[in-house]
């Protein structure tokens, strides 16, 4: 029943503050500017930060490695399937920006591709001439709302992200996510928790893998390499909120949230 009130009360808040603040796009523009958002608590974000390079090293770096000599058609497959799941954060979020047309394209898309596509290994959608898939979250939801992002913050593991985010990503612990909800939440004969967590772990590989070079080279010619990533994250939060296409350097066409949000 708290779970359901926490959903209930993230759902109109972000409704009735988007009747207000939402077509401001000036005012988001500005709440969302990179040089707007502080970074509050930078020692415990660098320490997050070094401890995540840690890991990187240790685990992600090494097993990005070898799924990249993979066959191109496993690892297409793999992200199609991905973003698959995806669409049941995205859907609820078109929803709640009023976005009710990209929903149904969306609810399509993911109906045609976990069927005719096999789980969504392959994107018959596209081929079908369905619109190209944008992913949506409760943090662009918010953050189109009119809910500034408050700090930068830098998780453990989960890696960059910012106050409103951070919030955020609870509404898909509080059945936001269909996928959490059939997997860890109500776990049932055909899914389990396993199912959730691996999904998890390897959007992080994939995305490693995706972004590879382009990290390492960052890393090698940075002067700051946490000062570079949090500039590239947050021009990258700021970029989906809008739902622009400029395109950044060293970035792959992967999203800084899919560990997180997938």
């Amino acid at each position: 029943m708290i779970k359901k009130i926490g959903i209930i009360l993230i759902t109109t808040l972000a409704l009735i503050v988007n009747s207000n603040a939402a077509s401001d796009g000036d005012l988001i523009l500005k709440k969302n500017n990179p040089s707007e958002i502080e970074d509050c608590s930078e020692g415990f974000n660098r320490a997050s930060f070094t401890f995540n390079q840690g890991l990187d090293k240790i685990i992600f770096k090494p097993v990005a490695s070898a799924y990249r000599v993979l066959p191109s058609p496993i690892k297409t497959g793999v992200s199609n399937s991905l973003d698959n799941l995806t669409n049941l954060v995205t859907i609820p979020n078109n929803i709640l920006q009023g976005d009710f047309k990209m929903a149904g394209v969306n609810t399509g898309r993911f109906v045609i591709n976990t069927t005719v596509g096999i789980l969504g290994l392959v994107d018959v959608a596209q081929y079908l001439g369905f619109t190209e898939y944008e992913k949506e979250d409760y943090g662009q939801s918010l953050a189109k709302a009119g809910v500034g992002p408050g700090c930068y913050i830098v998780l453990p593991v989960l890696g960059p992200s910012t106050a409103r985010d951070t919030v955020s990503t609870f509404a898909n612990f509080l059945g936001g996510d269909a996928w959490y909800n059939v997997t860890v939440k109500n776990d049932t004969q055909h899914f389990s928790d396993i199912d959730y967590y691996s999904s998890k772990i390897t959007g992080g590989v994939d995305f490693r893998a995706k972004n590879f070079d382009s990290i390492e080279n960052l890393e090698k010619n940075s002067l700051d390499f946490y000062a570079s990533v949090k500039s590239l994250y947050l021009q990258d939060r700021q970029q989906r909120i809008l739902n622009t296409k400029k395109i950044i350097n060293t970035q792959d066409d992967s999203d800084w949230e899919e560990i997180e949000n997938q």
